[in-house]
């Protein structure tokens, strides 16, 4: 079977689209749900372009990835000087990445009237640039910008740099059609001839501004590329890259490709989502294998058919891809995900009353808003309540928010709260940047003295989200929040007309998962007393 790499870029090329914009964190969690799912390479950024790539390599050492290769991205040299010179060849060098990407002008009036050099000295600009990286021990990929574009209006200045690249040292050039304007059987023609040309592996990166990114993708992987460079749900500058979750699922189910790793495709949709949440992106329902209405069904004749043989309205079975068929108003399945993700856990994935039980609650949830694919640890509380595992260590009677301000000063805000646990009345009151900072305040001045565990909870992210537009100002709001504690990171969510309250929840349950898991692994660890 083929093998067909998986070249996620995106934290990089993903993270230039519209309102699109990932923290340090984002893209750290992002890197870790991209190597579980087991693509192959993960772009994480330009190191010379912004603090916050920079930062992200520097934060990325530490992180033990166990299927995929980090890579860093950057231009070749500038013109007229050396590439040891260079200080974005050298930003590349201290990324401290194994595998480096370098992109280059293949568009001859890119480099004419772009960069303003004369074909050969780009060619060299090209092979100069591959061939220091490569001395310096790096594996590079070498990113043809406007290959297509260029190989339509000048063949002999195309084909020659991705030559050099080649020569100079490249393990792979990848073929980009970066206006996205190139059809099919235009792609498939072009990448025999590159293949032909370089004598090196070749890879496909499509843009999607003819609506073809996918099918290009395929096509060039039918003519003989080895390598798929896009992003998690198509996010990208203007109509995006191609959408790495239709390609994967492609390449796997409908081509019988080798890509990810063994049981993987099944988290796709998961980690599709999880990424929207954390791009605070709107999720695309009817986005092919991953979007929630891509298995959905609804009265009639449909619904007949799929209850007596599924394959009758669904091209694949959803589970394949970690999604689920719904049955529209009545929401008849997905038992299945409960008991997968948390079934073994609490030892109920053969307790079909109590899986049942807490479906039906997170259908009411979701219903009114909630969201769980990033909001993990309110998930657990939602199934822990629901099958008795629950434990609540505190009460609130009141809580009480005030912010002040004047045409003179900025504004300050103050919470107070009444709390009972372990069978005393707490009041308690903090200052804060915000609401929700000075209740965040307050909740821990008032539990820390009794829970101590709670100061090894620490936010890391805080996402705002309307759930119903049409009410306007009245909006019910989603709020998520991330938290990093012993048991790793983890999202918490609320949902409420009142931001304030929908913070609220999400900071409650934040407590509540840190405080359970804490009492259960102390409770683990003190051995049991001798008969």
């Amino acid at each position: 079977m083929k093998r067909i790499e998986i070249y996620d870029t995106t934290l990089r090329d993903g993270s230039q689209g519209e309102g699109v914009s990932f923290s340090v964190e984002d893209k750290l969690q992002i890197c870790r749900r991209l190597d579980d799912l087991g693509v192959d390479f993960i772009e994480g950024g330009y190191p010379l372009s912004n603090p916050k790539d920079a930062a992200f390599f520097e934060q990325a050492k530490e992180l033990s990835l166990a299927n995929s290769h980090l890579t860093a991205f950057g231009m070749t040299r500038r013109k007229g000087i050396s590439a040891a010179e260079d200080v974005g060849l050298n930003a590349l060098l201290a990324a401290e990445t194994q595998w480096v990407t370098v992109v280059g002008k293949t568009w001859d009036i890119h480099a004419r009237d772009v960069l303003g050099v004369t074909l050969e000295e780009n060619i060299a600009m090209i092979g100069d640039s591959v061939e220091y990286l490569t001395r310096q021990g790096r594996k590079v990929v070498y990113d043809a910008e406007h290959f297509f574009d260029g190989l339509n209006a000048n063949p002999a200045f195309a084909i020659a740099t991705v030559k050099a690249a080649a020569s100079a040292g490249a393990v792979l050039v990848c073929l980009c059609d970066t206006n996205g304007g190139t059809l099919p059987s235009q792609i498939q023609s072009a990448v025999k001839e590159a293949i032909a040309a370089v004598g090196i592996p070749v890879g496909i990166h499509p843009h999607n501004d003819s609506g073809l990114a996918v099918a290009n993708a395929l096509a060039a992987i039918t003519a003989g590329a080895t390598q798929v460079q896009g992003t998690i749900n198509g996010i990208g500058e203007r109509c995006g890259n191609v959408d790495l979750t239709t390609v994967i699922a492609n390449l796997r189910i409908k081509l019988g490709y080798d890509c990810l790793h063994g049981g993987s495709l099944k988290h796709l949709t998961e980690v599709s989502r999880f990424v929207f949440e954390t791009a605070n992106l709107n999720p695309i329902n009817n986005q092919p294998y991953v979007g929630v209405s891509a298995f959905a069904h609804k009265g009639g004749m449909h619904v007949h058919a799929v209850n007596k043989m599924a394959s009758s309205y669904e091209h694949v079975d959803p589970a394949l891809v970690g999604n689920t068929r719904r049955i529209l108003v009545s929401e008849l399945s997905g038992i299945s995900n409960v008991a997968a993700k948390a079934g073994r856990k609490f030892n109920i994935e053969n307790d079909r009353a109590a899986l049942r039980k807490v479906l039906e609650r997170v259908n009411e949830l979701e219903a009114n808003g909630y969201q769980f694919e990033a909001a993990e640890g309110s998930f657990d509380l939602i199934l822990r309540k629901q099958i008795g595992r629950y434990r609540k260590f505190f009460d609130l009677k009141s809580y009480r928010c005030a912010v002040s301000r004047s045409a003179e000063a900025p504004p300050t805000t103050k919470a107070t709260l009444t709390l009972a646990a372990k069978g005393q009345e707490i009041n308690s009151s903090a200052e804060g940047d915000g609401p929700i900072n000075a209740l965040d305040g307050a909740l821990r001045r008032a539990l820390e003295p009794i829970y101590p565990a709670i100061g090894q909870l620490h936010l890391i992210d805080y996402k705002v989200r309307v759930v119903n537009a049409g009410a306007e100002s009245a909006a019910k709001v989603r709020v998520v929040i991330q938290y990093r504690s012993p048991e790793g990171v983890f999202g918490t969510v609320g949902v409420s007309e009142n931001i304030i309250e929908a913070s609220w929840q999400a900071l409650v349950d934040a407590l509540e998962y840190r405080l359970i898991h804490d009492e259960e692994k102390r409770s683990v660890a003190i051995p049991a007393a001798k008969a």
